[in-house]
């Protein structure tokens, strides 16, 4: 079974967003599991529901508190639980550049509007006054700016004659409750697509000095661009009943490969078809890939096949 991404849930209320991402997490299939439900708000409702759902939660009052001594309280309670994303549902706090830094590429949020139009508050009835014919929702990737990090999706909603900010904003909210568990679930699971995992690989491999990408044996695989350039990676989508998707790169030999997957089977494994050369599979569909040590392994690797011309030009550039 693929393994599921750990999700903190932050609210102040009802909790009717969070509960949207609960009931689509018990879906099958559904990439993400919520590990806690966390609030500044001690009797906010949407704890109460988490907590007959059997989820863990947290809360600790911000007032009487600096913003940031109440935020390393928070920090400290989603890293405890083991949270490696963060949702924002409804969580009435301006949140610092500190802390939103500190989950980079790691925090959701849902808006009420058509990003980039219209930040803030206050949307829906902007939207009329605007005379746009869609109010909407979007789902970003939170930065430090307000309500402009990348967009993960949008979901117009007409605006009908006579709407009201209160009318439209009904409307608004159903569209976010089909919107946000959707894309959260396609980016916190985008670590089990191949798609998207061979995606990172060929831009990393393609950075390297003279490579070119061609299949071979059925698989993806990455050669030095020359008649008689040899491979250096592969990308194992399962080939041969291989339990993992992973990166297939060059060993010194059989005792480095069996010493690496002996080591770390959690990173490593050797490869049904290629493991009996020496290669190595780096395991590619966890949630926690170090795309640096990816990098590392296919330079090494390109390394070992490279013509010396090659392997001396790339030496003088990493010495600059």
């Amino acid at each position: 079974m693929a393994e599921k991404a750990k999700v903190a849930c932050l609210l102040s209320g009802n909790g009717t967003t969070m509960s949207a991402l609960l009931f689509h997490s018990k879906l099958p299939d559904c990439p993400y599991e919520i590990v806690l439900v966390a609030s500044n708000v001690p009797d906010a409702p949407g704890l109460k529901i988490a907590e007959a759902e059997g989820i863990a939660t947290f809360a600790h009052d911000h007032r009487g508190m600096s913003r940031e001594e109440h935020e390393a309280i928070m920090d400290k309670a989603l890293r405890d639980a083991g949270a490696e994303y963060l949702a924002l549902c409804g969580y009435m706090r301006i949140l610092t550049a500190g802390f939103v830094n500190g989950w980079e590429g790691c925090m959701v949020n849902t808006h009420p509007s058509l990003l980039p139009k219209f930040k803030g508050l206050d949307t829906h009835q902007r939207a009329i006054d605007a005379g746009e014919k869609f109010g909407g929702c979007s789902v970003h990737i939170v930065t430090a700016e307000l309500d402009a990090g990348p967009l993960l999706g949008q979901m117009p909603v007409a605006i009908l004659p006579g709407d009201t900010g209160e009318s439209l904003g009904k409307r608004v909210i159903l569209a976010e409750y089909q919107l946000y568990p959707r894309m959260f679930a396609d980016y916190v699971g985008r670590h089990n697509r191949p798609e998207w995992l061979l995606e990172q690989v060929q831009q990393l491999a393609m950075a390297l000095p003279e490579v070119e990408c061609r299949d071979s044996h059925g698989l993806p695989g990455w050669k030095i661009a020359a008649k008689s350039g040899k491979y250096f990676a592969y990308f194992d989508d399962h080939h041969h009943g291989d339990e993992h998707i992973g990166l297939l790169v060059k060993t010194s030999g059989l005792d480095e490969l069996h010493a690496l997957v002996e080591r770390d089977p959690d990173r490593y494994f050797k490869p049904a078809f290629y493991g009996a050369s020496g290669w190595v599979g780096v395991i590619l569909n966890r949630t926690d890939v170090d795309w640096d040590h990816i990098a590392d392994w296919l330079q090494r690797s390109w390394s070992a096949v490279a013509p010396k011309r090659l392997t001396k030009l790339q030496n003088i550039a990493d010495h600059f």
